[in-house]
């Protein structure tokens, strides 16, 4: 059986609904951000598909703007009511890009991207969670939410892990211009 991998040319981003009024209650908020930043940079890099959903947004807001500012202009970005951002449009993008694999970060852990994941999943969509890249306001339910995720055939990774397993090489023609993302990661997470 073949191990799933990432690869840019079968790989898309979905970033879940890191939102204005949902930073504040956000677990290492700045950690969050950086890596989603990251992710989002490392992914435009390699033009990568990129999708971005919004929960509610008349109550929780739009895009945290440090987040939105990186990602690359005509991207989508999704307003969604369900939980799961696994919605009709989504899955639509999903098939008109043809990636059978799915990067996934975003918020929060246990609510929004799990069902994302599990419906993911269901639908016979490789996902890998950046679970440097996935939080909670309430932190003790992460760790149960990546579980649960992982159980349903989704595949935990790192961010920085996630860049070179992309890259797969230092001759990759972006290196270069990966190697601040990947930096910024690992200077956060020092701190």
């Amino acid at each position: 059986m073949p191990i799933p991998r990432l690869h840019p040319d079968s790989t898309a981003l979905l970033v879940i609904d890191i939102q204005d009024r949902l930073m504040p209650t956000i677990h290492n908020v700045d950690l969050l951000v950086t890596r989603c930043r990251a992710l989002i940079g490392g992914a435009a890099l390699l033009k990568m598909p990129i999708i971005v959903t919004e929960q509610y947004v008349k109550g929780l807001g739009h895009t945290f703007a440090p987040v939105l500012e990186v990602v690359p202009p005509g991207t989508p970005v999704l307003e969604k009511m369900s939980f799961s951002a696994f919605t009709p449009e989504v899955h639509d993008r999903l098939r008109a890009i043809g990636r059978p694999n799915l990067l996934i970060c975003g918020i929060e852990a246990h609510v929004c991207v799990l069902q994302s994941v599990l419906d993911c999943c269901a639908n016979g969509i490789q996902t890998f969670h950046a679970t440097d890249a996935i939080s909670s306001g309430q932190p003790d339910q992460i760790e149960p939410a990546f579980r649960r995720m992982e159980r349903a055939g989704s595949i935990p990774t790192g961010v920085v892990s996630a860049l070179y397993e992309l890259m797969a090489t230092a001759e990759h023609p972006a290196f270069r211009s990966m190697l601040p993302l990947a930096k910024a990661v690992v200077s956060i997470t020092q701190k």
